[in-house]
């Protein structure tokens, strides 16, 4: 019997009881999509699931993105994209490490943005008291959002903004540490595939209707009416970050989170590195064109 418990966190939720090798029936499955859309984050305990369990799990949300870093893709499996800062035996990397270390929405700098992400955690790091690092802080837009004073919602109606891949890749490009794996700059079809996008500032979720505040740190370049240097921009990202709309995922091994794009946006917390292991599994379900809300 499965149960879906609230996280003791501002949002977010936690399920047991379920095997995703055994793909859930239409109902439990209903339920999951109701508990995502009414909580923005859900962590499913204690999976041990095959690529074809997790890619098959993924798909009843929609279909699946490729990711444009097609190098760190699973082998065999190119729905699957690895994170990891593990090395092979010949000292390759065998998935990104620097991944998400700035405030970010998966992929939000696609036309349609992702429904939702669903990373599977192989290996988790440890510090010597056993505490686990490499945490995921989740924010949500949602809370963000409705927090927002009356004038400030109303300054926000009409206004859009650009979102850039290649804005994000240079952000976790320059915090990268020496020594590590690192990035390698993005190659002119590499960029021709992502180009910059402009979506709303504040959009409608498509199954909820709730408005959202649809920016972040990370991967939002610019206001496109603003002339004020960003200042607004950076006062809106400080505010969807600030900790009453904060979610901390301390991850345990066998942890499959699923989480909302449109509603969240989430930072990697770096607080290990080798021979501390980190190695997971994510696939990211392709959304919709974001209305204004």
């Amino acid at each position: 019997m499965h149960s879906i418990r609230p996280m003791d966190a501002p949002f977010g939720a936690e399920i047991t009881g379920l095997d995703l090798n055994d793909a859930p029936d239409d109902l439990v499955f209903g339920e999951i999509v109701d508990a995502l859309h009414a909580h923005g984050v859900l962590c499913i305990r204690d999976q041990r699931i095959t690529p074809e369990a997790h890619i098959a799990f993924s798909r009843r949300f929609g279909a699946l993105e490729v990711h444009v870093q097609s190098s760190f893709n699973l082998p065999g499996y190119p729905e699957i994209y690895r994170i990891s800062n593990c090395v092979d035996e010949n000292g390759k990397a065998e998935g990104l490490a620097e991944a998400g270390r700035v405030w970010h929405t998966d992929l939000a700098y696609l036309a349609e943005p992702s429904r939702c992400s669903l990373l599977y955690a192989l290996e988790v790091p440890h510090d010597d008291a056993g505490r686990s690092l490499g945490a995921t802080m989740f924010a949500s837009t949602t809370l963000a959002y409705k927090a927002l004073p009356e004038a400030t919602k109303q300054r926000l109606q009409g206004l859009t903004a650009v979102q850039s891949y290649a804005y994000i890749y240079d952000n976790i490009t320059a915090i990268s540490k020496p020594g590590r794996q690192g990035l390698k700059p993005l190659n002119d079809e590499q960029k021709n595939k992502v180009p910059p996008v402009e979506h709303p500032l504040v959009v409608q979720h498509p199954h909820t209707s709730a408005p959202i505040l649809f920016c972040s740190g990370g991967m939002t370049e610019r206001i496109v009416e603003q002339t004020d240097g960003g200042a607004l921009l950076r006062e809106l990202c400080d505010h969807a970050i600030d900790p009453a709309f904060v979610y901390r995922h301390d991850w345990r091994v066998g942890d499959l989170l699923i989480w909302d794009n449109i509603q969240t946006q989430h930072l990697a917390v770096d607080d290990y590195w080798l021979p501390q292991r980190r190695r997971m599994q994510r696939t990211t379900v392709k959304g919709v064109a974001p209305k204004a809300a």
